[in-house]
């Protein structure tokens, strides 16, 4: 399978909100209630939700997607953070990093996550935080691997059921710089 990853632009909500739902329910349906599923789709990731965030200047809202043909395989979405720990100036958070389920194993989830890296260091970020499902194994493993430490906890909500989920960070400061 041939991909490539991009920014995306405001005319990419539609195909935004669509993979959003679909990784979401990829990635959780064996394991929460199909109604809390579906609240929390219809409430997070609308398209006018990412149209949002695609008209935010200081919002970065990158896609995976096949080639040829653009359809989409994954997501990732950099915003100012929001977490009860103390934040400095310089945090960004990687709100949203997903793949379809054929696109593991092919690099998309490393692109992705490259891809954060960088724009979060070119934005002046030098720390860069994400929450993740407690029961989230693959998920935690995979930010491990890319040297994120959790520092905390936080409630999330999905549907009616609140979760405890750690908080990562990574701290870029530390990290070479890609033009070294």
């Amino acid at each position: 399978m041939q991909w490539r990853v991009r920014q995306a632009g405001v005319a990419d909500a539609d195909l935004l909100s669509l993979v959003a739902n679909a990784t979401f329910l990829d990635t959780y349906a064996p394991s929460l209630d199909g109604a809390d599923l579906l609240a929390h789709c219809l409430k997070n990731n609308r398209a006018d939700a990412f149209a949002v965030w695609l008209a935010d200047p200081a919002i970065v809202v990158t896609v995976a997607e096949i080639e040829p043909g653009h359809a989409p395989l994954g997501y990732a979405v950099l915003t100012r953070p929001n977490f009860p720990i103390a934040l400095e100036p310089t945090d960004i958070e990687l709100r949203r990093i997903y793949s379809l389920r054929q696109a593991h194993g092919t690099g998309v989830g490393p692109a992705l996550m490259a891809r954060a890296i960088e724009d979060a260091a070119r934005l002046g970020a030098e720390r860069l935080l994400l929450g993740v499902w407690e029961q989230n194994a693959r998920a935690r493993t995979f930010y491990e691997r890319h040297g994120f430490r959790v520092i905390g906890t936080r409630e999330f909500q999905v549907g009616t059921e609140v979760h405890i989920d750690p908080i990562y960070a990574l701290d870029l400061s530390a990290m070479p710089s890609p033009l070294a």
